[in-house]
Parts: C-alpha cells; sequence; structure tokens
C-alpha cells in the first residue's frame, strides 16, 4: 500500500476524490495552489468553490440523467452531494446551492479529516520518486507550467476551450413592480423571478446585445485567441443572439410556460433570475454566460424590465478551460494507460458539469484507493450513469472528441423497448441504473466491514 496518494487540486473533482481516498483508509495529500497563487475566475480560499452558476441542475433521478448521478453519488457516500444538499436554497425542480455555504462545507469536511492533510503552492509537475498514486484535478484553469507537463512529458496532448459565467445581481435593486416570481408550467415553488419583454422592448435588447463591446482576452495567449471555441452549454448570450433575431426566444428566454400573474398571458420573453444564496439577496441570470465589456453588460442588461436600476454584485468573466483528448490516453477508472498510477479527474478529462466533475473525482478516487491498497479496479457499468461518463471519456464518440455533459444518450440502452415514451424509458433507466449502484455500493461496504473486522 502506497503511503500516500496525493491529488493536484481542490475543486468539484479533486475534493470528491479526496473524500473517498480518505474514506478507503488511504492518507491523502491536496496540493492547492490558492490562496498563494490566485486563479482568473476564483474568488475565495475554499475547496470545491463554484466559479459559474451555483446550481447542480435538474435534481429528479427518475427521469433526468443529471438527477440520475446525483442519486448515484448520493448511494456511494458523496461528499459533494452531501454538502450540497445540505446547503440548498429553493430553486424549482434543480438542486442549487448557497454558494459559499457549500464550499465552506466541503472545506471544513476535508480539513476535519484525521487521513486529509494540504499542502499549499502551484506544482508544476510530479514527482515520481517520491509518490505513489496521484490524481491531477487541475480542472479548466491548469496552469501553464502544468499543462505543458502533462502535455509533454505525460505525452497527453490537449485542447483549449473558452467557459463564460452570468452576472450576479442585488436582489434588493430588482424593480418587483415590473418582475414577478414563478416557475415554468407552475413546477416548484415560484423560486425564480421572472423578467417579461414585449417585443418592441425584445428587439431593441437584442440590437444593443448583438452590437455590444466584448472584453480583451487579456489573460490567455494569442493562439488560443486564433483557436477560440465555445462548448454550447456554455455559449455566452451575446454569441448564441447572433445566430438569428429569434435564437435567445427558442432558448435562456423562452416565454413558454412563464405566465405573468399581473396579465394572465405569456410574454413575448422572459429574463429568468435565479437565486444565488438561502437569504435571497443576490440573483445570477439564467443563460446569460457573457464575455461583453463590463460597462457594456452594465447598459445592456439594465435594457431588462425590472433591471433597470440593477445593481451588479458580480459581472460576467470568461476564461480559458483545458481539457484532453481523452480516449485511448485515460480508461474507465480515469487513469492513465501508460501509467496506470497516475489518474485524472474533473474537467480536464472532457466531463462538462459540476456534478460531471464530482463524479468522475469519486470514480478516481475510489479507484485510485483501490490501487494503493492492492485491490482490482472497480469499473462503474455503463448502464449507470457514472460508468456512462467514464466510458465517454475512455471511449469517445463519433468524430473528435468533445465535453460532455451527463445524458440518457451516452448511457447503455435497454435490452427491451419500454412502453409509455420517453418518460417510462429514462424512468426504466434509472431504476437499472440504481439498482447496479446499489450493488456496488452493497460490495464495498461489506469489504470495508471485512477489512476493518481484520485490524
Amino acid at each position: 500500500m502506497a503511503d500516500e496518494v496525493h491529488i493536484i487540486g481542490a475543486g468539484l473533482a479533486g475534493s470528491e476524490a479526496a473524500w473517498q481516498l480518505a474514506e478507503r483508509g488511504v492518507k491523502t495529500v491536496i496540493h492547492e495552489m490558492r490562496p498563494s497563487k490566485a486563479s482568473p475566475a476564483h474568488k475565495t480560499e475554499y475547496c470545491a468553490e463554484l466559479v459559474c452558476s451555483n446550481s447542480l441542475r435538474s435534481d429528479d433521478y427518475e427521469h433526468n440523467a443529471v438527477g440520475l448521478m446525483h442519486e448515484e453519488m448520493r448511494r456511494v457516500g458523496s461528499l459533494i452531494m452531501q454538502c450540497a444538499d445540505a446547503t440548498k436554497v429553493p430553486a424549482g425542480g434543480a438542486l442549487a446551492v448557497d454558494r459559499d455555504g457549500f464550499a465552506a462545507m466541503v472545506t471544513e469536511k476535508l480539513s476535519g479529516h484525521p487521513l486529509i492533510r494540504f499542502e499549499t503552492g502551484e506544482l508544476t509537475e510530479l514527482p515520481p520518486e517520491t509518490w505513489g498514486e496521484s490524481i491531477i484535478a487541475t480542472g479548466p484553469l491548469t496552469s501553464a507550467p502544468m499543462a505543458d507537463y502533462i502535455a509533454g512529458t505525460l505525452g497527453c496532448g490537449g485542447l483549449h476551450f473558452f467557459d463564460a459565467a452570468a452576472p450576479i445581481v442585488d436582489a434588493t435593486t430588482v424593480n418587483m413592480e415590473i418582475a414577478y416570481y414563478g416557475s415554468r408550467y407552475g413546477k416548484g415553488d415560484a423560486d425564480y423571478v421572472n423578467c417579461p419583454m414585449t417585443r418592441e422592448q425584445y428587439e431593441a435588447f437584442y440590437e444593443a446585445l448583438i452590437g455590444a463591446r466584448e472584453a480583451e482576452l487579456k489573460d490567455f495567449d494569442r493562439q488560443m485567441q486564433k483557436d477560440l471555441t465555445v462548448f454550447e452549454g456554455c455559449m455566452p448570450v451575446e454569441v448564441m443572439a447572433r445566430r438569428g433575431v429569434d435564437t435567445l426566444r427558442y432558448g435562456p428566454m423562452k416565454p413558454v410556460g412563464l405566465v405573468d400573474p399581473r396579465t394572465g398571458k405569456e410574454a413575448y420573453a422572459v429574463v429568468q433570475l435565479r437565486k444565488e444564496n438561502t437569504e435571497a439577496t443576490m440573483f445570477n441570470l439564467v443563460g446569460f454566460q457573457t464575455h461583453l465589456a463590463f460597462p457594456e453588460q452594465k447598459r445592456v442588461f439594465r435594457m431588462i424590465p425590472g433591471l433597470e436600476e440593477a445593481e451588479f454584485l458580480r459581472y460576467g468573466v470568461m476564461h480559458r478551460n483545458t481539457y484532453l483528448d481523452s480516449p485511448g490516453l485515460l480508461t474507465p477508472t480515469y487513469a492513465m494507460e501508460k501509467h496506470p498510477d497516475i489518474f485524472f479527474a474533473g474537467q480536464m478529462t472532457g466531463v462538462e458539469g459540476y456534478i460531471e466533475s464530482a463524479g468522475s473525482g469519486m470514480v478516481a478516487g475510489i479507484n485510485a484507493a483501490r490501487r494503493a491498497q492492492g485491490k482490482d479496479a472497480c469499473v462503474f457499468p455503463q448502464s449507470t450513469m457514472l460508468g456512462a461518463m467514464a466510458a465517454y471519456v475512455s471511449h469517445g464518440g463519433v468524430g473528435a472528441f468533445v465535453p460532455m455533459n451527463a445524458n440518457f444518450g451516452i448511457i447503455q440502452p435497454l435490452e427491451s423497448r419500454v412502453k409509455g415514451g420517453k418518460t417510462a424509458r429514462n424512468q426504466a433507466l434509472a431504476d437499472r441504473a440504481l439498482a447496479q449502484i446499489d450493488t456496488i455500493a452493497a460490495a464495498e461496504c461489506a469489504e470495508r466491514s471485512e477489512n476493518e473486522s481484520h485490524l
């Protein structure tokens, strides 16, 4: 058994991996460059800081792929899910968290574990002569020296794209004589604030948005500026708008299912605001990730009815994301094919999204622990969402490898057709996945109990 397993990076993936290792009796060292060196997006010193939205998306595990991953992780003993459930804020059918409360709880849990210790400072390589198993979870903001080491010394190569975060406004500055509370189709407890637009207001807003000035990419190298690409799931609102005048009305500004109680009708377009914290003192603009210059954000977004006097607590920002061309490089346990003692976890592997990153950390952490203890690997079946994401990362899909969110399209199909359409099919997929997860969790629990009995 290795004396210690080292994890580089204390984001969602690194934090989850550390917890899985320590809970299995493996001494763990977390290396985090903050606070001695800041990143372009992080604002605090907490582990698992959420740098974009505060939502972990749908929590409906019977019909939604992300919700299914939530539930799978809960049943395997996820730290991230434990802390998310404890700090959640109302968000309809979504699992949204108090941003700072969530990260503070993750940090407290890790810091208080007797088998986990922290080392602060930037690492630019792995010193294999002194380490055993290692997990690289440096995330989408991996520093240039570490990225060079991964691409060069480890022979991984790399790809880049850009991620965008939405602005946050002071809730007290939203004009509730215009905006109103309500969830789409009445689902949830009216958890969103909706800003309705007439056709004239929408067209004026659209013209201002597509003509607004974008911020300069000062922190990123020139080559990446030339090769700029944007992952569809985090596309800046201004980029989306330039695809056509009605694109936003079929996307984040879709009015369908949102009836203004004052008029009894749906507006021409609607901007939704979602709570950022338990106290509901902050709201983010849902789907409004942006790379506009800060003065332009204030000018254009104040054209939204109800936000004419809005105070922006944080403007939208755009930052670099780095991920591997993982198929052929990584196994379904997130270990390297050529260096099986080195694991990767998080967005660097090509998973996209908070919970997908944490899920990869869970699988990597479990398997790093098993390897350190001389046990066989635990490969989650592709009929589970955790296993489906790992299979996608290790084998890819059709064409060039691109980041992927959890979805039922990558999970192993059912052996027979289910009557009742998509809803019934998804529930059957979820039932099958959770039955297998329960089997895995029970086997692990029994194995750990047996080990403890021999101590």
